[in-house]
């Protein structure tokens, strides 16, 4: 389900500003921290703690945002948390790609270029800048004639998915729900442009057909909202747990069998606060695309996982052997093959990245799947990297 129904998360977030984000906090005397990431880089930001998800989402639609991070010593208990999070942000990234796509498709339509012929003064092109606060103005007196174009642009495409025997009720309510937060979303410009034409009947068919066919597009595409966030709780439960047994193996040395030790909560528990004391943390991050001026890359997100590389040295070397003129790039699927038996359950993993493969495959989503290794900093990266 959208990740937007809970109020506040709680998780300890470090949110690295874009140059919009930092002159608009400045400008409103918000005092910015110099804040130091676990790739060792330090940049200026905030740091929340709770937050708000949608506080979050409104500002990676204003592209206030670059990168957000957090950083534990256990996953286990903010499970939920940290999936609400994942899909928040793939949700907000699909809202602006959406709405670019949007704009992009409705003014290629004919009643756009005939305005566009008979008033050249009043163009409206990929150059048409026109500010928010006057659009709003424009648009605030026109709240029953916005009801009206959403429930005709949603009205068919509602039908069809309930009519649609292939939706199990889940997906039915999802898609739903969706689609119409997708249309919520809208630009003011956009809005701006529906309006303009929703009396020409042929005009405002027009556009009502390119919005359906891209509410269809990215219906289908927010399933992979779902999928990231299962991948990367998986990929965080993993290096929390062979953070576990690393820690185990020096409190409870000669203990044979280290995963019937850890179901013990007591003795969890002291590994946990060992690991906390050691500030021994796995990381997770999120890159977003490249800001409002990034051409090409708006629509691009980079999700990594950051652990200390606790791999044995046989297994680095056997790696090293594997490895040829890009030492220190390999598949995800290969870092979990080459993962040493006893460190963790990997089937689980593999078969999360498999079907996440798949659907971004079907739904025209690029993904690839990066580990690298830093032996001068004894750091595993896991990059997950998508365009959307």
């Amino acid at each position: 389900m959208p990740a937007e129904k809970k109020f506040v998360l709680n998780l300890p977030l470090k949110v690295i500003l874009t140059e919009e984000g930092t002159s608009h906090f400045i400008s409103n005397k918000k005092k910015l921290l110099r804040i130091r990431l676990a790739d060792n880089l330090e940049e200026y930001g905030i740091s929340l703690n709770p937050f708000s998800p949608q506080s979050i989402q409104n500002m990676i639609m204003v592209d206030y945002i670059s990168k957000i991070e957090i950083s534990m010593s256990e996953f286990v208990s903010v499970r939920q948390e940290v999936m609400d999070l994942a899909k928040v942000v793939v949700y907000s990234i699909l809202y602006k790609q959406f709405d670019r796509q949007v704009f992009a498709d409705v003014i290629k339509c004919d009643c756009v270029r005939k305005h566009n012929r008979t008033n050249p003064s009043e163009l409206i092109d990929e150059r048409t800048k026109i500010e928010d606060k006057q659009l709003r103005a424009m648009i605030s007196k026109k709240e029953v004639v916005i009801r009206q174009a959403k429930k005709e642009i949603l009205d068919p495409i509602w039908k069809s998915i309930m009519e649609n025997k292939e939706y199990s009720l889940e997906e039915r309510n999802i898609y739903l729900l969706m689609t119409e937060k997708f249309l919520n979303r809208l630009s003011l410009m956009n809005w701006y442009i529906i309006l303009k034409f929703f009396k020409d009947k042929e005009g405002f068919s027009q556009i009502n057909i390119a919005i359906r066919h891209l509410l269809q597009i990215y219906m289908e595409k927010s399933r992979v909202a779902e999928y990231i966030s299962i991948l990367l709780m998986e990929l965080a439960l993993n290096a929390e747990n062979q953070n576990l047994k690393k820690e185990a193996k020096v409190l409870y040395s000669g203990v044979e069998d280290l995963d019937a030790l850890l179901f013990d909560p007591e003795v969890r528990s002291k590994i946990i606060a060992e690991l906390k004391r050691k500030h021994e943390l796995v990381s997770l991050s999120w890159k977003l695309g490249g800001g409002s001026t990034a051409i090409g890359k708006q629509g691009r997100l980079q999700i990594m996982v950051l652990n200390k590389n606790d791999e044995n040295q046989e297994t680095k070397a056997n790696i090293e052997d594997k490895m040829a003129a890009d030492t220190n790039k390999r598949s995800l699927i290969d870092f979990y093959r080459e993962i040493p038996d006893g460190q963790g359950s990997t089937d689980l993993g593999l078969y999360y990245l498999s079907y996440l493969d798949d659907a971004c495959k079907k739904l025209n989503v690029k993904f690839e799947s990066i580990v690298n290794q830093f032996a001068n900093q004894d750091l595993t990266v896991i990059n997950l990297i998508f365009n959307f």
